[in-house]
């Protein structure tokens, strides 16, 4: 019986394991100083106790690194998305940077009356996921991606690209390969919709690229002006339709317009006195803080930065943010960072270190016209649990204005 190594104690492994159903499957997690049976038998242990001469295959949670000791040793490995590559429906594989889990929901969302299941980096793991459907939507990621050597989508959907996990991968050309890696195991008759940047990507796909909205929309004959999402969400909304389009031939207006859009990106409120806040929580790179900032451009901005940055250059966004009629409020571990490049800028600023204290500075300083978007450009985990939290404290914090 093949011996099975589980990187990772996390919902991706898990599911596997719930799905081969074999006692010879252990796993392994750095977190684990331990080792103990889970309630379905199997051994969680050490990554230190992980000796590769025991294992026939190891299958990573996909957010373990390469740099990671248990990668590093194992010789047998295999991403799970090649793990189920034989047994694989068709195909659609959605990534990019920004907008990705959006364009997946509203995919689905578009072909759930053709039985289309979604999962992926989304949230339902493949090993989940019937093999009977007709076609499988797949929220891809580049850690996935990284691993992956065999499975191949029917259709290839990437949003744009910015700076975003470069610690992991290394450098933005490391992660750019990943993300665009797919191209070159997809066939003859397989489609792939990249920007244009990447156009002259080898594939043996039929490659169309696209500039931005307006290209994507004229390629594919959609009048943009019946589609109700602005802003970020058009691109992710054309990109839904162009796939309803290449595969069934048809465009639903209608339909499109009734897809209700997850909270924590862009999500409007209003406080007592009427003023506009948005919560963009979601807003982990600068591609996304920038996507936000465009929208509300013609309103002062008072945004809140802040949190992980993992070491990402910003000198992109205060470039962007220069020419702008705005006030920065810091929070967060690269608040010093933050308010340096402010400085240098010469971007006016406020200090605020937590997101309470920012948001009550904002409550005290802003106008009825004004615009406040959390828009942290970062990650969460500095200071919450997930940019879930950070969204949900800010939504508590703004209707408990008085």
């Amino acid at each position: 019986m093949q011996r099975i190594s589980l990187f990772g104690y996390g919902k991706t492994t898990q599911a596997i394991a719930k799905h081969l159903c074999a006692k010879t499957t252990t796993f392994y997690d750095d977190k684990v100083t331990k080792p103990f049976k889970d309630e379905r038998g199997f051994w969680i242990k050490s990554s230190s106790e992980f000796d590769p001469r025991y294992s026939d295959l190891e299958i990573p949670s996909p957010g373990i690194a390469p740099s990671n000791p248990l990668i590093l040793k194992a010789q047998n490995l295999q991403s799970e998305y090649d793990y189920f590559a034989a047994t694989m429906p068709n195909s659609v594989w959605i990534s990019g940077t920004n907008g990705k889990t959006t364009t997946t929901q509203m995919m689905q969302h578009l072909l759930s009356d053709k039985g289309a299941l979604f999962g992926g980096n989304i949230g339902t793991p493949l090993a989940e996921l019937t093999s009977q459907a007709p076609l499988w939507i797949l929220e891809t990621s580049s850690f996935t991606m990284h691993y992956t050597n065999k499975a191949s989508p029917n259709i290839y959907v990437l949003l744009p690209l910015s700076p975003d996990h470069i610690s992991w991968h290394g450098s933005m050309d490391e992660y750019v390969k990943a993300k665009l890696k797919p191209l070159s195991t997809m066939k003859e008759g397989e489609i792939a919709i990249i920007p244009e940047a990447y156009k002259e990507t080898p594939s043996d796909a039929f490659i169309i690229t696209y500039k931005d909205e307006e290209d994507l929309a004229k390629y594919f004959g959609i009048d943009k002006e019946k589609v109700s999402f602005k802003g970020a969400f058009l691109l992710d909304a054309l990109l839904a339709m162009a796939i309803d389009k290449i595969l069934f031939d048809r465009i639903d207006y209608e339909k499109m317009n009734r897809f209700i859009l997850d909270p924590h990106r862009q999500e409007e409120l209003r406080d007592t006195h009427n003023r506009l806040w948005v919560n963009d929580t979601k807003a982990t790179n600068l591609d996304a803080t920038i996507a936000a900032l465009k929208r509300y451009s013609n309103s002062y901005i008072r945004i809140i930065l802040g949190g992980d940055d993992k070491g990402v250059d910003l000198e992109e966004l205060f470039i962007f943010m220069q020419a702008m009629k705005l006030k920065i409020y810091t929070i967060g571990s690269n608040q010093e960072r933050l308010s340096t490049l402010a400085q240098k800028y010469k971007i006016e600023y406020q200090m605020c270190e937590e997101l309470i204290n920012a948001v009550n500075a904002i409550d005290a300083q802003m106008d009825a016209s004004d615009v406040a978007l959390l828009s942290p450009a970062a990650a969460s985990l500095d200071q919450f649990t997930s940019y879930a939290q950070r969204g949900d404290i800010f939504k508590e914090a703004v209707g408990s204005i008085s």
